[in-house]
């Protein structure tokens, strides 16, 4: 077996000028790293530090990220859209109430029995105050109306959730069915007690439902 030296002395100063040359080849230096695959690698190492807690374990540091992303999304939220009303329902869930086929607002009910009564049509303004309670009560979902609930009905429901208003609110809803369905003549002191009873329910403590064992 022939046995051949090989001819360099990776110590020599030729040797060392040799590697320099071949680094220096545009292969090798595409394959440096850029400036901004080093200033990714510095970011990628500082996060990690973040998610890394002292015994190593990113779950408490993880957590309280997390905490903070979803309180920030929710004040961003208020900023942007306001807070959100409850207790309210909206333009969509109103209902006609009563016989009539308009679908109106408590505020728009009020409006229209405050013109008949400037008129002296007390008939229309006992129904549209009548309706106007009973919208306003449904609006703040105290009390469910529904499409085929009665005057009668409502005022019972409307008891239970106010009933030191009980008395008031049963005999709102007779005049209402003495105006609707009895033919009786409207009057101004039936109107007035209407709108007394819907002024005294927008401020009316509602009572909680029982808690049962």
């Amino acid at each position: 077996m022939i046995h051949v030296d090989v001819p360099v002395d990776p110590s020599s100063p030729e040797a060392q000028e040799w590697l320099r040359d071949e680094l220096a080849r545009p292969e090798y230096q595409a394959a440096k790293p850029t400036w901004f695959d080093l200033a990714s690698k510095a970011v990628q190492d500082w996060l990690a530090s973040l998610f890394q807690g002292p015994g190593g374990d990113a779950g408490p540091v993880l957590l309280l990220v997390v905490v903070l992303i979803v309180a920030g999304l929710i004040v961003t939220a208020f900023l942007v859209f306001g807070r959100p009303r409850i207790n309210r329902r909206s333009s969509l869930e109103r209902r006609a109430l009563f016989g009539s086929d308009a679908i109106r607002s408590a505020a728009e009910l009020r409006a229209s029995a405050e013109r008949a009564a400037r008129s002296g049509d007390w008939v229309t303004a006992v129904e549209e105050q009548f309706r106007a309670i009973a919208a306003g009560l449904d609006e703040r979902t105290l009390v469910l109306v529904s499409p085929g609930t009665t005057a009668t009905e409502f005022s019972q429901r409307a008891a239970d959730a106010v009933p030191a208003e009980r008395d008031a609110l049963r005999q709102a809803a007779r005049s209402f069915d003495e105006v609707r369905y009895l033919d009786r003549p409207g009057t101004e002191s039936a109107y007035q007690q209407l709108v007394a009873l819907d002024q005294r329910l927008q401020g009316a403590r509602v009572a909680l439902p029982a808690v049962t064992a």
